[in-house]
């Protein structure tokens, strides 16, 4: 058996990293920048106000109550700022350009408000109520370093500084395929030894929340021969094909006897759920093939895609949370094998450490389950049992 450590290293060195590609800032929200963007300007790109007021000479402005002529009005926006006289002052407004020979702005509220005269009730201090040039990001320096996920406050950013678009790693298209003669897609009524077809819905939707575009083949039959006619066609274009079902030691196993000798090899993972997998390249295209069983793919999931189709987007944190917990009911485990339990982690303010119960038992067909689970429960290869108050690894979902 493969450690699942070492099948991890091996999807992600499959996946590889995506291509960049330029794209408007709309159209990158979400994904990762592949490289540094700099300043085109500072921010601000030049001194202005920060509050409705007046420009003034603060020396002209030393003591309370002093009244000044207003010799102009400067609005946001106005380019033609005429120079500050002493003994005089602009009426500003917030965001708009300090007139050159100004120092300070008084606030609207420290004054009478005058349009033609404005006499000030308290005294004007140097710097203030000044934005300056550059104190936020100075031109040329980089406002955004590559790896950087792009949320609308980068976005912001990367608008702010001049840019109209960026280089980002492109979302990864992936192909999802689900075999096996006995799934039926709803609602179309269930015969005895047929169930509806589950994972290529949760994986599509997993995968779409990572950032992809994703098409979808649901309930391909086990025939080898009817699994290359449907799925060969689809892989033009693809970054990526991920099927479940149809990988493990039994008969009509139709992706392993399709794939094998393909460029796909097929192992078991030392771990429970999902040992049975599979990954390579089929006609050049990345696959990773997944167990059946619902629960199988959601772990199968976490332990190995979701690291490598986030690492493979450029991100850089791509590990879910981990904490310790203490155990409220006692748990077993294979030897040779790490489990994953799905449960229920609570921590109390009080508490440094939280605790976690199991939530349904191991089988792989509990899905149920999971939907009410807030965490994976790890146990380690070399643990068989773990008791009650013990600390335990838990994976945060």
């Amino acid at each position: 058996m493969i450690s699942v450590d070492d099948y991890r290293d091996r999807v992600r060195a499959l996946l590889g990293t995506a291509p960049a590609t330029t794209l408007p800032l709309p159209a990158a929200a979400g994904l990762v920048l592949a490289e540094d963007v700099r300043a085109g300007v500072s921010l601000p790109p030049f001194d202005n106000s920060a509050m409705d007021g007046y420009a003034v000479r603060a020396a002209d402005v030393g003591a309370a109550p002093v009244t000044l002529p207003v010799a102009d009005d400067i609005p946001a926006g106005r380019v033609d700022v005429r120079p500050l006289e002493p003994g005089t002052t602009h009426r500003i407004m917030t965001g708009a350009p300090l007139p050159p020979g100004a120092d300070a702005v008084v606030m609207v509220e420290d004054s009478d408000g005058g349009t033609e005269t404005v006499t000030f009730s308290a005294a004007a201090r140097e710097g203030a109520h000044i934005r300056h040039t550059g104190e936020d990001v100075v031109a040329g320096d980089v406002a955004l370093h590559a790896g950087t996920v792009l949320r609308h406050s980068q976005l912001g950013l990367a608008a702010a500084v001049g840019l109209a678009e960026v280089r980002v790693h492109r979302p990864l298209r992936v192909l999802v395929a689900s075999t096996g003669t006995e799934l039926i897609d709803a609602p179309a009524p269930l015969r005895h030894g047929q169930i509806y077809e589950s994972n290529s819905v949760m994986l599509a939707a997993a995968i779409r929340d990572l950032g992809c575009e994703v098409e979808v083949v649901r309930s391909v039959v086990d025939d080898v021969e009817e699994f290359r006619k449907v799925i060969e066609p689809k892989l033009a274009g693809a970054d990526l094909l991920v099927t479940s079902g149809g990988v493990s030691a039994g008969a009509y196993e139709v992706v392993k006897d399709a794939l094998t000798g393909q460029g796909v090899e097929f192992a078991k993972i030392a771990m429970q759920p999902g040992g049975p997998q599979g990954s390579g390249r089929w006609h050049g295209v990345p696959v990773v093939a997944l167990p059946g069983n619902p629960v199988s793919v959601l772990v199968s999931f976490e332990a190995f895609l979701r690291p490598a189709i986030l690492t493979a987007l450029g991100h850089t944190d791509v590990s879910r949370r981990r904490v310790r917990a203490r155990l409220t009911e006692k748990m077993s485990s294979p030897a040779g094998r790490r489990q994953y339990r799905r449960g229920v982690f609570t921590q109390s303010d009080r508490e440094v450490t939280g605790v976690v119960g199991p939530r349904g038992g191991p089988g792989s067909h509990l899905l149920a389950a999971f939907t009410q689970a807030n965490c994976l429960i790890v146990l380690p290869e070399d643990v068989t049992s773990a008791a009650i108050g013990e600390e335990v690894d838990v994976l945060l979902l």
